[in-house]
């Protein structure tokens, strides 16, 4: 599951812009972001399981701080 998530943050990076421009141009550019940052968080999880728990740690503390 982890890697289909990083996978997915990477296929996001490179997406194809589509032929818009003006405001539905920078809302896809929005979403796009959006959408890496919450694959990208999933993908850089510690996933664990236990007792049929699925538990996802993520470190947020900047990476000199881990």
């Amino acid at each position: 599951m982890i890697n289909r998530f990083r996978e997915r943050a990477k296929a996001v990076k490179k997406r194809p812009l589509p032929p818009v421009a003006g405001d539905e141009r920078m809302q896809f550019l929005e979403q796009q972001q959006i959408d890496f940052q919450d694959f990208a968080l999933i993908g850089d999880a510690e996933a664990t399981v236990e007792d049929g728990i699925l538990t996802l740690r993520v470190d947020l503390r900047p990476a000199d701080q881990r």
